[in-house]
């Protein structure tokens, strides 16, 4: 099994003055982390996580232990910064983490952020949010629908950093050639619904780097209310360019968008106060993203039927000319 292109991108949206998400692209290790806290410890708190992961070895272990072991490393650290330092004190952050092993992708998964998995044309969500939301919609209290507007839902309900072990969400997805996995923080998906992530996601197919781009660019146009990051990779064909990677073991029992190198090492947002607003967002991409559900109608048929109007309204003068020429 090959690991295929790759790209990761994150933006401050257009509300927000910090960058508190920040993300890891470091074959064969992804994520996407959403910092929280007052002042600048969620950005702390998420790069400390980060940190974590590019810095742990990957021999000593394999499978979901492997994933577990990371993000319990990412939880002691920022936990006992946050013990040490009163100015980063109740900071956290969300972490959700992919690690390609062979045929296989093992995942790890704290918080709201969330990792998809395009295939076939359908848009699967593997991931469920740990936040209050997510809890109401998965007991049958609150309509999946109305989770978007609920006052309430940008309460998570676990969160790295704020006890000294952590609960972690573990499960292997079996990968396939053509598979494009998407993670992102919750800055995406709460102003791109899934319907217009899938669109853009195969409208780019060809171009991880502008699918990053082209998402990051719908959800500042439709508010930007968040920290945007968005990390892709696919499991690449037999005649594509690909990163070979080692064959897993065996199952037990069966810019203005930011660079990784560019980007504040902070992430998500979580605050409570409000931010002010960014005083020069950022320009929209090459890669012009889907028109949204209220736009005008195209342009050429606008121009088409003034060109029409221009053409009737030439015709009725003449013939008012040629009527007044006879008459007299």
């Amino acid at each position: 099994m090959t690991l295929g292109r790759t790209a990761a991108l994150s933006d401050t949206g257009r509300k927000r003055r910090h960058n508190e998400d920040t993300f890891v692209l470091q074959p064969p290790v992804f994520a996407v982390v959403d910092g929280m806290g007052g002042a600048k410890a969620g950005e702390v708190a998420s790069g400390l996580a980060a940190e974590a992961l590019r810095e742990e070895p990957q021999d000593g272990g394999s499978g979901e232990e492997v994933v577990v072991s990371l993000i319990q490393e990412a939880n002691r650290r920022v936990y006992q910064r946050a013990a040490e330092d009163a100015a980063t004190a109740g900071m956290g952050t969300t972490l959700t983490v992919a690690v390609v092993e062979g045929d296989r992708v093992r995942f790890g998964h704290v918080g709201d952020s969330r990792a998809y998995l395009v295939r076939n044309g359908e848009l699967i969500q593997l991931t469920e949010d740990h936040s209050l939301v997510g809890e109401l919609v998965r007991s049958g209290k609150l309509a999946p629908e109305d989770a978007e507007t609920h006052p309430q839902r940008s309460v998570i309900t676990r969160a790295l950093g704020t006890d000294p072990d952590v609960d972690v969400d573990t499960f292997t997805q079996d990968a396939r050639s053509g598979d494009i996995f998407l993670l992102c923080s919750d800055g995406l998906y709460s102003m791109v619904g899934d319907t217009s992530i899938l669109e853009l996601v195969e409208r780019n197919r060809g171009d991880l780097d502008a699918v990053a781009r082209t998402l990051i660019a719908a959800a500042n146009r439709a508010g930007g209310d968040d920290n945007i990051t968005v990390v892709a990779f696919e499991i690449a064909g037999a005649e594509e360019d690909t990163i070979h990677l080692p064959a897993g073991e065996p199952e037990s029992g069966e810019e203005d968008t930011l660079t990784e190198a560019d980007a504040v090492p902070a992430v998500g947002t979580r605050m409570t106060g409000q931010e002010e607003r960014v005083p020069e967002p950022a320009p929209e991409p090459a890669v012009a993203p889907i028109q949204p559900r209220d736009a005008d109608e195209p342009r050429g048929r606008r121009a088409s039927r003034g060109t029409l109007l221009t053409a009737l309204l030439a015709a009725a003068i003449v013939a008012a000319v040629v009527i007044y020429l006879l008459a007299r």
